[in-house]
């Protein structure tokens, strides 16, 4: 984690107003409400914009399979830093099928040798858009060999908008939920 304390504090639910209870309250019928939405819920046509897009991104409207899409997520949370996004993602990321072997891989990036060449194209261009904010031909050609032109642009959806979230919880220093334990290799 890049912070220790929150910058931004995660809203009590005693403490919600009326706009953010109409966000957060149908959230909180089906489990607790995550630190990163309680945060966010001081600007709640904010937060309420960004849970219409975040769903867009994690919905079968998004072209990339899931397994795919949260490759590309964890990877960009791993670049980013952000131990809160890639510990919530972990576990999406099982349940999509990710496997452990293949976590630790995305750590390492497009040069581990386990990657198929799908997912190394998926990688390259994920690592293309931290660093340069664009696809080189190089990896695009890659992509185009396995991906439909949708699914590559939901790709660089997915990129922008875990980076933008992985800006967020770094920079607001969100905590981890409860009972959730950070990566060793986030610790700084």
């Amino acid at each position: 984690m890049r912070l220790s304390k929150p910058r931004v504090s995660a809203i009590p639910e005693i403490e919600w107003n009326d706009d953010q209870k109409a966000i957060l309250a149908p959230m909180a019928a089906q489990r607790p409400v995550l630190n990163i939405f309680k945060t966010l819920a001081h600007d709640p046509e904010a937060l309420k914009a960004f849970l219409a897009w975040g769903s867009h991104i994690l919905s079968r409207k998004n072209a990339l399979p899931a397994r795919e899409r949260e490759i590309v997520i964890l990877r960009t949370g791993w670049l980013c830093r952000s131990g809160y996004e890639w510990t919530q993602h972990v576990e999406i990321g099982r349940r999509a099928g990710v496997t452990e072997v293949e976590i630790a891989a995305i750590k390492v990036g497009p040069d581990h040798p386990g990657w198929t060449e799908a997912d190394r194209a998926l990688l390259r261009a994920s690592d293309d858009l931290h660093r340069d904010h664009f696809i080189s031909n190089e990896s695009w050609a890659a992509l185009e060999a396995h991906f439909s032109e949708k699914q590559r642009m939901d790709l660089v959806f997915t990129v922008g908008q875990y980076t933008q979230v992985s800006m967020m919880l770094n920079s607001f220093g969100v905590q981890l939920d409860e009972g959730q334990i950070l990566e060793p290799d986030f610790a700084r």
